[in-house]
């Protein structure tokens, strides 16, 4: 359970209909592998104790009794295991008969969920057997079936961890979740951060996507795991066939699914403190319900009659199996990527847009490297100008070659601009460091930051007064990931009158120019767009060598690979996780990649710049927010300048 992992399954058993004896030896054997996997929470299929096509041998009492000393076996076998089991069985009370969730731990059953919503069209028959749950408590009567002890509750109820308070569990039944109202709607207004969803779901053309779409789109909107687990193999086909379909999800992603047609266990694990922290932040995001507290007893009520009722865990560190990108901002499914590339292209461009439209500027100027950010930004220009239908020569994109400028990537700017049709210039500025330093009192041979920032607000300076000249406005190229790290010339590159790369961390950058070169008709464009890709990252501020083509400064050598640094900002600031959490994470998703020193090296280097830089993230210019991780002091970043970071860098040595 460190760090917030609960490892979860769904299981499918093979079943026999009726034979309760059989099923209940298939459901064992499922529950020893869950322990021998370390899982904390187990959910079984709908009726699975009896088979949910049982039709009207349910009005037996030999399988109702049967199906009830099989619940409480087992139960028994769980008297050695902290793990939480849900298994479906019919439930007589009331002068009725229940479709029932049994909960299970600790050697006994806890309580039984009924069920609410009963299908009773298409192939569906439940009212004709069971009756829908409207609030109605009972107490059920084990004690002749073998559990002598306690009379567990027929009642909604969620189940409250003791150790873990980010983890409470609710529990649903098939039809519960595909109603207009569905139960886990209050089970999560209740406070649950799990819904296990026992099924017995058949299998129709179509189905099964628009199932994982539902599970999908609940544990988003509840901002929740969710755990389906449907009938398989076993069940009767006189009319329809069950495929086992088994879902595991976490706030609308998918960890885990079954294939169709195949019974057996599926099991991932979901992080409820990541679930915690997103609704916290939520502001819209409900309270959960006001509880009773006078009942001297371990359950209380609320007012949608919901019971809760605590269990215990037994700490340690549950093993991972669930993957994490080490590229979380990129989708690993190309069509995806591509659509994704698409759609950030069009959002940069149409904000551009129209900030152009509302200051009336006749160009736009950019400065231009030969460099991914600032082809990027161009791109970006060109493609808001043709939503203006305006000519692409009213970009004026200038380059400042200096004492750090390669032969490549000055051709590569040169040839970009052309391949483009858009306005290119060049000012030399290595006469203007030159006279600054002179000045200053600064020696040329002294490369301290000095030397570097001279350049880049040297750079600076020139842009915007070409702006004056050519009544434009300057777009900045800087991106997210430079932003996170500080790595910018304060009044410098920082500095822009909007900023299209803002919100696009480095790693993205390259998968968008990538996506542009790949479609682009040009062969020109095309070439140097892919000769820009395999440039190194470099901010060019230091002498070359004698050759000219060489570069002697690397970002990458200095702060970091970017893709550790984007993987750190995903985890630390999108979710809030605790920064040894995130090492954790980074050694499991880089494992064979970076060794541990690395990853501990670098990450202290993000949380000691992340603090220390925030001073140039309070003044930023506008850039319109494109993904779920901004750092705009307009938007979804608000931090103190002068925060301190000794508590993160010491979680890192835990």
């Amino acid at each position: 359970m460190k760090d917030g992992f609960i490892k979860v399954a769904a299981c499918t058993p093979e079943i026999q209909v009726a034979d309760v004896d059989f099923n209940v030896d298939k459901i064992i054997s499922q529950l020893e592998k869950c322990r021998e996997e370390g899982v904390k929470v187990a959910v079984f299929p709908e009726l699975c104790i009896t088979g949910y096509t049982c039709q009207d041998l349910f009005f037996q009492n030999a399988l109702l009794d049967k199906a009830m000393e099989g619940v409480v076996k087992i139960a028994k076998t769980t008297a050695d295991s902290d793990m939480l089991v849900a298994v479906g069985v019919p439930v007589r009370a009331n002068g009725k008969l229940y479709n029932c969730a049994a909960v299970i731990q600790d050697g006994e059953v806890r309580a039984f969920i009924p069920k609410t919503h009963l299908p009773n069209y298409n192939e569906f028959y439940e009212a004709r057997h069971f009756a829908p749950y409207r609030g109605e408590c009972a107490a059920i009567d084990l004690r002749k079936y073998g559990q002598p002890d306690f009379m567990p509750p027929m009642e909604q109820t969620v189940f409250v961890c003791d150790e873990i308070p980010e983890l409470v569990v609710g529990f649903e039944l098939c039809e519960d979740l595909w109603v207009a109202d569905p139960v886990s709607n209050y089970l999560a207004k209740a406070g649950a951060t799990l819904i296990c969803n026992l099924s017995a779901s058949d299998e129709v053309i179509g189905k099964d996507s628009y199932r994982r779409q539902l599970v999908s789109n609940q544990s988003a909107r509840l901002v929740a795991g969710y755990v389906y687990c449907s009938a398989g193999d076993g069940e009767s086909t006189q009319d329809m066939v069950f495929s086992g379909h088994n879902i595991i999800a976490e706030n609308g992603s998918i960890l885990a699914e079954s294939r169709l047609f195949e019974n057996g266990i599926t099991i991932s694990e979901i992080d409820f403190k990541k679930l915690a922290f997103e609704r916290r932040k939520i502001s819209t995001y409900p309270a959960s319900a006001e509880w009773d507290y006078s009942s001297k007893d371990s359950d209380f009520l609320d007012k949608d009659n919901i019971s809760r009722e605590r269990f215990d865990l037994e700490m340690g560190e549950t093993a991972l199996t669930r993957k994490f990108a080490k590229t979380p901002f990129i989708p690993s499914n190309q069509a995806e990527r591509n659509e994704r590339c698409h759609l950030i292209l069009q959002m940069q461009s149409h904000g551009l847009m129209k900030r152009i439209a509302h200051t009336h500027s006749k160009t736009v100027v950019i400065g231009i490297s030969g460099g991914l950010d600032s082809t990027l930004a161009l791109l970006v220009c060109v493609m808001a100008m043709d939503l203006l239908k305006r000519p692409h020569t009213d970009i004026v994109a200038v380059t400042m070659p200096c004492f750090g400028t390669t032969k490549r990537t000055r051709s590569n700017a040169e040839i970009l601009c052309d391949a483009l049709g858009v306005t290119f210039r060049e000012v030399d500025i290595s006469k203007a460091v030159l006279q600054h330093f002179e000045d200053i009192g600064h020696d040329y041979n002294d490369h301290s930051v000095v030397f570097e920032n001279g350049q880049a607000r040297e750079r600076t300076k020139v842009l915007m007064n070409i702006a004056n000249q050519v009544s434009g406005m300057v777009v900045g190229t800087g991106d997210l990931s430079e932003l996170a790290l500080g790595w910018a010339t304060y009044n410098g590159d920082h500095m822009s009158m909007y900023g299209v790369n803002a919100s696009i961390p480095k790693t993205l950058v390259r998968h968008i120019v990538q996506y542009y070169s790949d479609t682009c008709t040009s062969d020109t464009l095309r070439d140097v767009l892919y000769d820009i890709l395999d440039t190194p990252v470099s901010p060019e501020l230091l002498p070359t060598d004698e050759s000219g083509t060489e570069m002697t400064q690397k970002t990458e050598d200095l702060v970091g690979p970017y893709e550790l640094h984007d993987f750190f900002l995903y985890y630390g600031i999108r979710w809030g996780f605790e920064p040894s959490k995130v090492k954790r994470l980074a050694k499991y998703a880089f494992e064979g990649d970076y060794s541990d020193e690395v990853i501990d090296k670098w990450l202290k280097t993000f949380y000691r710049r992340f603090f220390s830089q925030q001073f140039k993230r309070s003044c930023l210019p506008d850039g319109a927010k494109i993904g779920s991780v901004t750092l705009s002091p307009r938007g979804d970043w608000r931090m103190p300048s002068d925060a301190v970071a000794k508590l993160w860098l010491e979680d890192i040595d835990k």
